[in-house]
């Protein structure tokens, strides 16, 4: 697809995913944007105008087909393949990725968890053995690793994503709270906890915060 999308729709791809699986199990088959908007706290025409960026996938009079979205979004996302990820740094928030048992039902394989702690490596964190870092450049060459897990500390988080780039893996999923520069072919997806927690404290208290 040519058309370019916002990253602000892109944003709101995964949340339009969830609630449909949830309005799936439900067992809703069919549902208008005013019934999706007033679920979700987004504004019909909203939904609309983010769909709209994809394709047609309502119809006037009957609404969404449930299923068919749902499926539609999840192609959109690239949700209807497997990626096999990697996770650098087994400590709190490594550990808690793995064991995040969500992500693979949503096509997120985690196949190896590496670390340099003497007392970490070889134990075993959900039947993956903690293989120590200087393994990473030949178990890549082994195995197809499309997403690396950065859970290090700041200090190690530039080192180890350059080698990560030079193993040829294209996806980097950062934690180690510093943003990453993007290398030709990359892409990295900075995560800062800080950052939700901080913008909960300004809504927290905010006169002037509209939730929209």
């Amino acid at each position: 697809m040519d058309k370019k999308v916002s990253i602000a729709v892109i944003k709101r791809l995964p949340r339009y995913y969830r609630f449909l699986g949830d309005l799936l199990d439900d067992g809703i088959t069919r549902i208008s944007s005013k019934e999706l908007s007033e679920k979700m706290n987004v504004t019909a025409s909203q939904i609309r105008q983010d769909l709209n960026n994809f394709g047609c996938f309502g119809q006037q009079g009957y609404g969404y087909n449930v299923e068919l979205l749902f499926e539609e979004i999840k192609e959109i996302l690239g949700l209807n393949k497997t990626y096999n990820l990697v996770i650098l740094g087994a400590g709190n928030i490594g550990q808690a990725l793995l064991n995040y048992v969500k992500f693979e039902k949503r096509g997120f394989k985690f196949i190896g968890i590496f670390d340099i702690n003497p007392n970490v490596v070889g134990t075993k964190i959900r039947d993956l053995e903690v293989k120590h870092i200087k393994e990473l450049e030949s178990f890549t060459k082994e195995n197809n690793v499309d997403i690396a897990v950065l859970a290090v500390p700041v200090a190690n988080a530039n080192e180890l994503y350059k080698n990560v780039v030079s193993y040829g893996i294209k996806g980097v999923w950062n934690f180690s709270n510093t943003e990453l520069e993007k290398e030709n072919g990359v892409i990295v997806e900075n995560v800062h906890l800080t950052d939700s927690l901080m913008t909960l404290a300004y809504k927290f208290n905010s006169n002037n915060y509209l939730d929209n």
